[in-house]
């Protein structure tokens, strides 16, 4: 009798233990997940995963990123003739910069359409466009000093324009035809064009759709806008 009263109290106090030393053995689980240790391979590859659909995210959305921009303008000689320069314009903020060879040489104030919000959709609305373009022709004689033509209308906004019915199907693969060759789209649909980036100043955006500089800032934009130059412009 006596033995069956030690082992009963054994048996308690083992117990008593094992319950008091529970949190700190290896089968606990996380409270948090219910899914055992915090860096088991199954929470590393969800915190992974969250983590790429945010970078993809921010790719997909790059507006985000644009509030926190630096506005000082400025210029710099790159050291060497840049083998690859693109063009970004970034509407609200009303600035362009220019980068070579992946690093930003130049940021530039600019001036836009007479109606500055919104992407341009159709002839004679006064809206800039905004999405990915190229620089399709260049004119040093300009009446505006200097022009940039750029693409627009893109396969997009053409794809738009047959939607709407405001083309045909003949003008939609006319312009998707001149994206794929990188040349000049048509110029005389209804999505209008003739767009592009010149000089004559930026005190009030008063073009009919073009980006416009100084004629001192499109002297410099000239000497490192080829024929081909991507341009992307931003909301």
């Amino acid at each position: 009798m006596k033995k069956s009263i030690v082992y009963i109290f054994l048996f308690a106090a083992l117990a008593f233990l094992i319950i008091l030393l529970s949190p700190y053995l290896p089968f606990h689980q996380n409270e948090n997940t219910g899914r055992g240790n915090a860096d088991s391979p199954e929470i590393l590859e969800n915190n992974r995963n969250q983590y790429e659909s945010q970078e993809d995210a921010l790719e997909d959305n790059p507006q985000e990123e644009l509030s926190d921009i630096d506005t000082q303008l400025f210029f710099e000689v790159p050291e060497q003739v840049p083998e690859k320069t693109f063009i970004r314009i970034y509407k609200s903020q009303r600035l362009l910069e220019l980068f070579a060879d992946e690093k930003l040489i130049g940021r530039f104030k600019i001036a836009l359409g007479r109606s500055p919000e919104g992407h341009k959709t159709k002839e004679g609305d006064s809206k800039t466009p905004e999405g990915k373009y190229y620089i399709c022709t260049r004119n040093a004689n300009s009446s505006f000093h200097k022009f940039l033509g750029l693409s627009y209308p893109n396969t997009e906004d053409a794809r738009n324009g047959l939607q709407q019915g405001l083309i045909n199907s003949s003008t939609f693969q006319s312009i998707r035809a001149s994206q794929e060759h990188r040349q000049q789209p048509p110029w005389n649909t209804p999505l209008g064009g003739a767009v592009g980036i010149h000089g004559g100043g930026y005190e009030s955006d008063w073009t009919l759709g073009c980006i416009a500089l100084t004629n001192q800032d499109i002297d410099i934009l000239w000497k490192y806008a080829p024929l081909k130059t991507g341009v992307e412009i931003f909301e």
